[in-house]
């Protein structure tokens, strides 16, 4: 998968996707098999803004059955049962633990009510992934770092989880496969009208400024919170902002679902590349989009939510690392009271402008493929095309085309036999799926490229020369925070930086001054 922008010169397309990240690259994906001419552009790298910093779930909503939004539960979960069959390396099961205390929120029968109409909803005809009920001394087996005090019990729960920034290079890859040209660092400067319509924009190459003309006959942003930046998508819009911290690692394979006490939001302890994922937060954001950050009270928040559980708290010397995100939420009447965002819908819509370009907006990552149907079936009828989605049910483009199980138990031993460990392996298998056999193969050529980066991470070196060559990697934190989600997970000196830099340097072609310009740009970003 290269990086093309000469591509984009000399063609009519049908489609123009603005915006790289979930709803970007499901639009590309589906309208590409769908036989249109499809080009997406992205002013970043791919997932470099909400799509990188979600809680890294395929999931129903528990929590919005409180709110009776039944319709968003229902569509989410029976999207999470398709995914788990489309990809089973890109979407695995995880189970919640929630913790029943005496005199909380939610009491154990308002639990049982939710958890049953949850498992209604998701239609499950697997047994394990229906809601199971512990006494308090089986549940602390689960989860014993919990506080005891006034512990009544607990339910685990069936939801599923991925990585979300290689879920959007996968359906970007696979946009790519199916014919579409697919290019990051690519920002668009101006809509072109002929009389009242948009049929072209100017873009131009954010690597060497170079400007270019494309036509085409449809239109349709999917930028997130720049949404929020022009007429007239900004009417349309709320942002929030959701942050999270990387703490040590706590938990087993199972996650938590608790609610803060100080104003009852649920947040998730999630277990994450063998650390702990905690948030997320849900405040309202007026800022800069490109700009949002975790500040001390996002901190302070979750620290003591998380620390109302636990029996040994933790401390800000305990973070790790840490990210936030800016949500888009379709924005109801602006003279009504506003909601907190955590009540808001997460659901979405698709608006028109008189001009005839697409605005997406809201929704989540887990219904974002059928929400990007609906945009190519519009994108459709006004080309007067009749073909069908092309991706319910689909395979993902990686995803092995024989049983997962015995695929995955067959790699995992070839991998040990490599000398890859085995948490690495397993998250190996996840990350490329069949791409697997490159890094293999890359192995067997150079043993020491089966090491590990970072000692106490599951990422090996061979992984990193991979994503470096094969995935459209500019710059170093392209690789080390969505390819990999290294600068997340760990605290990265400069001279750490450097040797991982120069462990790429020539397969990125870079010279020491362009290393030095990367690591600055790491520390900028991501290790102040």
């Amino acid at each position: 998968m290269k990086r093309d922008f000469s591509a984009l010169q000399n063609r009519q397309f049908d489609l123009l996707v603005c915006g790289g990240g979930i709803y970007g690259a499901w639009t590309a994906y589906d309208a590409a098999l769908r036989g249109l001419k499809v080009a997406i552009v992205e002013q970043g790298d791919w997932a470099s803004a909400t799509s990188s910093a979600s809680s890294k779930l395929i999931h129903g909503g528990l929590r919005y059955l409180e709110t009776y939004d039944f319709k968003m539960v229902s569509k989410s979960l029976q999207e999470r049962k398709m995914l788990l069959q489309a990809a089973p390396h890109r979407v695995w099961p995880l189970r919640f633990g929630v913790p029943v205390y005496a005199q909380q929120r939610l009491n154990r029968l308002l639990l049982k009510l939710g958890l049953t109409l949850y498992d209604f909803f998701a239609d499950a005809d697997d047994s394990h992934m229906s809601h199971r009920y512990f006494n308090a001394a089986k549940f602390t087996t689960h989860f014993p770092f919990l506080q005891e005090n006034s512990l009544k019990g607990g339910f685990t729960y069936a939801d599923a989880q991925t990585d979300d920034a290689r879920l959007v290079l996968e359906l970007i890859a696979g946009a790519v496969d199916a014919g579409a040209v697919c290019v990051n660092y690519c920002k668009l400067l101006q809509l072109l009208q002929t009389d009242v319509k948009v049929d072209g924009v100017i873009v131009q190459d954010q690597l060497t400024q170079t400007r270019q003309k494309i036509t085409t006959k449809q239109i349709v942003f999917t930028t997130g919170q720049w949404l929020a930046n022009t007429a007239p998508s900004r009417e349309w819009c709320r942002l929030a902002k959701g942050v999270h911290l990387v703490m040590p690692a706590t938990l087993g394979s199972e996650a938590l679902l608790l609610t803060a006490p100080v104003d009852g939001r649920v947040f998730f302890m999630i277990p994450w590349y063998g650390l702990t994922l905690l948030g997320t937060t849900d405040t309202d954001f007026k800022g800069d989009e490109a700009q949002a950050v975790v500040d001390d009270g996002d901190i302070d928040y979750l620290l003591a939510a998380a620390n109302h559980y636990l029996k040994i708290p933790w401390s800000r010397a305990d973070i790790m690392g840490s990210f936030a995100g800016v949500r888009v939420f379709k924005q109801f009447s602006q003279t009504a009271t506003p909601a907190h965002p955590s009540a808001l819908s997460r659901d979405w819509e698709l608006r028109s402008a008189s001009n005839g370009v697409h605005y997406a907006i809201g929704g989540k990552i887990t219904s974002s493929r059928q929400d990007a149907a609906r945009i190519v079936d519009a994108v459709c009828a006004q080309l007067g095309s009749a073909a069908p989605c092309a991706t319910a049910g689909r395979l993902f483009p990686w995803a092995p085309r024989q049983n997962f199980a015995q695929w995955k138990a067959a790699m995992q031993n070839q991998a040990v036999q490599l000398g890859i460990d085995p948490q690495s392996a397993h998250w190996l298998l996840h990350r490329h799926g069949m791409g697997i056999s490159g890094i293999f193969h890359a192995i067997e050529v150079q043993a020491d490229l089966a090491q590990r980066i970072v000692p106490s991470l599951p990422f090996i070196y061979a992984d990193l020369i991979h994503c470096a060559a094969a995935e459209m990697v500019i710059h170093l934190d392209d690789l080390l925070r969505r390819r990999m989600p290294l600068l997340i997970l760990a605290k990265f000196t400069r001279s750490q930086l450097r040797h991982i830099a120069l462990q790429v340097a020539t397969t990125m072609q870079w010279d020491p001054i362009r290393i030095d310009q990367e690591i600055e740009r790491c520390q900028q970003q991501w290790t102040s």
